[in-house]
């Protein structure tokens, strides 16, 4: 059967995975009555919730005699290790642009890569439909982003289609609102090129995503470079330097068949598939024939720029709701989670009850931590800090990031000058039309680390803002953090209502009436610069005399503001952590009790 391996690519929100819905459709992997969720590829839970991809994931689908295995890939940047390594495994790319909001940020990452791959894309312009859509400025944008990839000759001589992937239609006019995605599978089929693997060699195999299964145990899924392969054929797996990391045989291949993996006795050159059968073979090593000796080329992965601490959780309340709280426990779902997330890097610390975990950004190590918290793991994590680094004149450099921001043209003024105080350069400003402006700034990533609340607040919910590694460059120096203070619980017991009244006065509350707490654990925002020490616990003292003038009043609470774990992790200072369960997010001091407190600031003051 012919053969076609291809990516599909695109910035956060322009359409993916829905494409990939109606190709499913119209090339009859579905049956007509069969009921199928929205966003098939979108399998895993917090997929689902949050509406985006995290996993790259295959498929494939047949169109007239042809196999087309279609890899759906993430969109956010924090996410861009999932991207990278798959791209070894296809011979062509689709890039997905929004017919209205044009090339973004991870639009650029992406296609950069594939570019210096010698990959040829085919564009298709999705959202038509849109009542904003600038097809034709869209079209000169990403012909520009590619001309600043220093995209081939041949790359820039690329294929368009416009399309609505949600209306299942693409044509080769923009001005065709109706139809099917039929020209799309003439266009993979005619301009992506037969996988040019193989046939008659030794069996080699490119691990480049790696999956767990209770009965079949760990599965390995790539792309076969030469040979084939047959159930319970020996086999052994290689790492980069052509070392033999195990050897055992193959005991179930398995390829994909629309969402479904099937079983098969054998592969062939050119195909991606599934293999079982190594139980320490991982990401980027070479299974092959026990013949072979020499590895393929695996992809090189851009390295974490921020860090995150994972602490067992010490707080008074540990153990209360978690099954999961031990270190070891910890540790090994951390390196079990390093092992198949090339773009994650763990280390332990000295005091072995805490590691150190590195990604791509707070979104990236955020999902984690939620994976993490539905199976059961009790956490402590601290404030996220960025990876510094040394230039050649040993100066200290640290990670920059392109910020694209979309934002009404009155809160414009605002975003300028709250992007200053964090030390980040303009670089482009322009109206996008509608009443809104696209500003583009270069800011170290350290000032970004917690303002994503603020510009939500100062847009009105309005805003959208885009982020994407960019370079590592000169060290800006200090950076103003949170303005205000913390309210902290000076005791251990349930919050009152009648304490909690006053507490408003003082700033913004994080807990409710009946809610547990201990000292140290911060129940509010203080609204001057310094922490305070309060009680929120004070109940009234009861007498046998009526009070006058109504004071006994039911006392009016404002709902108290919950964060969600992105904001938990954002909001939380240096000297402060998360306590992370299956059932709460709270926020609390690293150090409980005050005098350890007061020790800690004093050193940190003489340091």
């Amino acid at each position: 059967m012919n053969l076609r391996n291809v990516a599909i690519i695109a910035h956060v929100d322009h359409g993916k995975t829905t494409l990939v819905d109606q190709l499913f459709r119209q090339s009859g992997t579905f049956r007509d009555n069969q009921r199928i969720e929205e966003r098939a590829m979108d399998s895993n839970d917090l997929e689902k919730e949050r509406g985006i991809t995290i996993l790259a994931k295959a498929t494939s689908v047949e169109w007239e005699g042809t196999r087309i295995n279609i890899v759906d890939t993430p969109g956010h940047a924090d996410f861009g290790g999932e991207v990278e390594r798959i791209l070894s495994m296809v011979d062509g790319v689709i890039l997905l642009v929004d017919a209205s909001e044009g090339a973004m940020p991870q639009t650029k990452f992406v296609t950069g890569k594939a570019l210096k791959l010698g990959l040829r894309p085919i564009v298709v312009v999705n959202k038509i439909d849109r009542p904003d859509e600038r097809i034709q400025e869209v079209l000169d944008e990403v012909f520009d982003l590619f001309v600043s990839l220093e995209a081939t000759d041949e790359q820039l001589d690329f294929p368009v289609l416009y399309a609505s992937g949600r209306n299942g239609y693409a044509n080769a006019s923009p001005d065709l609102r109706e139809g099917t995605l039929k020209p799309l599978f003439q266009k993979i089929v005619d301009h992506v090129p037969a996988p040019s693997a193989d046939p008659d060699g030794p069996f080699k195999f490119l691990v480049t995503l790696l999956d767990r299964d209770n009965f079949l145990g760990r599965i390995l899924t790539g792309l076969v470079f030469s040979g084939s392969v047959k159930t319970n054929q020996a086999i052994h797996a290689l790492d980069n330097d052509g070392k033999i990391v195990e050897t055992g045989r193959a005991s179930k291949i398995m390829t994909f068949r629309g969402l479904e993996r099937v079983p098969t006795d054998e592969a062939n050159a050119g195909d991606i598939i599934s293999l079982a059968g190594l139980t320490v073979a991982t990401v980027s090593n070479t299974i092959c024939d026990p013949t072979v000796t020499e590895p393929l080329h695996a992809q090189a992965i851009d390295p974490p720029t921020l860090s995150m601490r994972f602490a067992v959780n010490d707080s008074p309340m540990a153990g209360r709701e978690g099954t999961k709280v031990t270190s070891r426990m910890i540790r090994d779902r951390l390196f079990r989670e390093a092992e198949s997330n090339v773009a994650i890097k763990v280390t332990e610390a000295a005091d072995r009850d805490s590691y150190e975990v590195a990604g791509r950004g707070e979104l990236q190590l955020g999902v984690l931590i939620e994976t993490m918290r539905r199976e059961g793991f009790e956490l402590g994590i601290s404030r996220p800090r960025v990876l510094f680094g040394e230039d050649e004149s040993g100066q200290k450099t640290e990670p920059y990031e392109t910020v694209i921001i979309d934002v009404d043209d009155e809160y414009s003024g605002t975003v300028v000058e709250k992007m200053a105080i964090r030390k980040a350069e303009l670089t482009d400003m322009r109206p996008s039309g509608g009443g809104k402006t696209r500003i583009t700034f270069s800011a170290p990533s350290r000032g970004m680390i917690g303002y994503h609340g603020e510009f939500l607040s100062d847009t009105r919910g309005t805003g959208i803002m885009n982020r994407l590694f960019e370079k590592y460059g000169p060290h800006k120096g200090k950076i103003e953090g949170r303005k205000n203070g913390v309210l902290i619980s000076n005791g251990s017991g349930e919050a009152n209502s009648y304490a909690l009244g006053p507490l408003e006065e003082r700033g913004i509350l994080f807990v409710g009436h009946g809610e547990a707490l201990y000292e140290g654990m911060i129940v509010g925002e203080n609204a001057k610069p310094d922490d305070l020490e309060v009680n929120p616990m004070k109940a009234k003292q009861l007498t046998n005399f009526r009070a006058s003038g109504g004071k006994d009043d039911a006392i009016r609470l404002t709902p108290p503001k919950k964060a969600t774990l992105e904001q938990a992790i954002a909001y939380i200072d240096d000297d402060e952590m998360v306590e992370v369960t299956p059932k709460s997010i709270r926020l609390r001091k690293r150090y409980l009790d005050p005098h350890e407190r007061k020790k800690a600031s004093r050193a940190k003051m003489v340091a």
